[in-house]
């Protein structure tokens, strides 16, 4: 039998509260994002799940928030895989930047443009940059040419989809149960892959931060059921939050 899928999206972190574009910028949680963190450990706990594995990005936001959610469902010592594949985003140059400032500055069109649209990055920041990961010692052993100064969701997709198959399906397809903490745009990436979202569609979709999304699947791996678990009203409030940020990810 197919294993099932649980996809988490980080709790709120530092930057997220400040509105400002985080990408692969390493920031912590806030008090919000802890909270919302254990916070679906309780909620998968109530549910009854359990896991046989779960993924990560190497960005601290998801990893903190993967082992307070397990910590509260009491798999602490869950066999854990990480991977720079399942990273957010990298917005370029707009990193750090306050988000509606960069609205003012260049106008909505264009910001919402670099935010949204499917195969337009921001520009990009060069590798002599404190913002281009081939500066952090964490990608030490990745080659440079696969490094993003700038991504498009299109280009995460290209990043996102070859772990899926690669590492999570084959466990899927052993029975496992799989778990994975992610952000906001590796996330809609996989939920564009699993739901069949069109390019276009695909840009009004808001994942809220700390919102279990359940999916199970038939043996051939075709999604049968998704579900957000928790509150109904809770979740929907988190998915407005996120939309308000002007796209904040």
């Amino acid at each position: 039998m197919t294993g099932s899928l649980v996809i988490l999206r980080h709790g709120e972190s530092t930057w997220n509260q400040l509105n400002l574009f985080t990408g692969w910028h390493d920031v912590p949680l806030t008090e919000k994002g802890t909270a919302e963190a254990a916070s679906a450990g309780t909620t998968l706990k109530a549910e009854g799940l359990s896991f046989d594995v779960v993924h990560t990005s190497l960005l601290t936001r998801a990893v903190i928030t993967a082992h307070l959610a397990l910590t509260e469902l009491g798999q602490v010592c869950l066999p854990v895989q990480r991977s720079w594949r399942l990273n957010e985003r990298h917005y370029g140059a707009l990193q750090g930047l306050d988000k509606k400032e960069t609205s003012d500055r260049h106008g909505e069109e264009l910001t919402k443009l670099w935010r949204r649209s499917y195969d337009t990055p921001p520009p990009p920041v060069d590798t002599s940059s404190p913002e281009h990961p081939a500066n952090d010692p964490r990608y030490r052993r990745l080659p440079v040419a696969v490094l993003p100064g700038s991504e498009c969701l299109k280009d995460v997709v290209a990043r996102v989809l070859p772990y899926w198959y690669d590492v999570v399906v084959p466990q899927l397809q052993a029975g496992w149960d799989v778990l994975i903490v992610a952000h906001g745009n590796s996330l809609r990436s996989l939920v564009m892959h699993l739901e069949g979202i069109s390019e276009q569609d695909i840009a009004e979709l808001n994942i809220p931060t700390g919102a279990p999304r359940l999916y199970t699947f038939d043996d051939a791996l075709n999604v049968t059921s998704a579900k957000y678990l928790g509150d109904a009203d809770a979740v929907a409030a988190a998915a407005a939050a996120v939309a308000a940020q002007a796209g904040g990810h």
